[in-house]
């Protein structure tokens, strides 16, 4: 036995049933509560390392393609604090709880990029860069 039934029909005959089942059990978008973790944790050494190897990657890749250097690093430093300050709301671990200023969280990221880019890609950066970076380097270590 075949029901012919239109599609007129057949939307009156389950649009009644679906709105009590949403209105009753409250299965809707605005009730659902968020289940993601809301207290930010601050940014590990691990994060850390992830962050500066997809900048330096992302600074290769796109020096190779023939993006000049500093928009490269640009783009690749900002990508980095905005991942820092969104998903662990500008802290790093090892630096306590507290957030970084931004401009400390660029000169920390571009410096980090900048390293581990002379690492895997050495042609990639300029030589006065590379020069640059040795020197502090160098300073550090006394």
């Amino acid at each position: 036995m075949f029901i012919n039934l239109s599609s007129n029909k057949f939307l009156k005959i389950l649009s009644l049933p679906i709105f009590l089942y949403l209105t009753f059990f409250e299965i809707t978008i605005p009730s659902k509560e968020i289940k993601a973790n809301n207290k930010l944790q601050p940014a590990t050494e691990q994060d850390l390392y992830l962050y500066k190897g997809m900048g330096a990657s992302y600074l290769c890749i796109a020096s190779e393609a023939g993006i000049e250097f500093p928009q490269a690093l640009g783009v690749a430093t900002a990508t980095y604090v905005q991942v820092v300050e969104g998903k662990h709301g500008g802290a790093v671990k090892e630096l306590g709880d507290d957030k970084l200023e931004r401009e400390k969280l660029f000169a920390g990221a571009e410096f980090q990029i900048v390293t581990t880019a002379i690492q895997y890609c050495p042609d990639s950066v300029p030589k006065e860069v590379t020069k640059k970076v040795e020197k502090i380097l160098k300073e550090n270590k006394k």
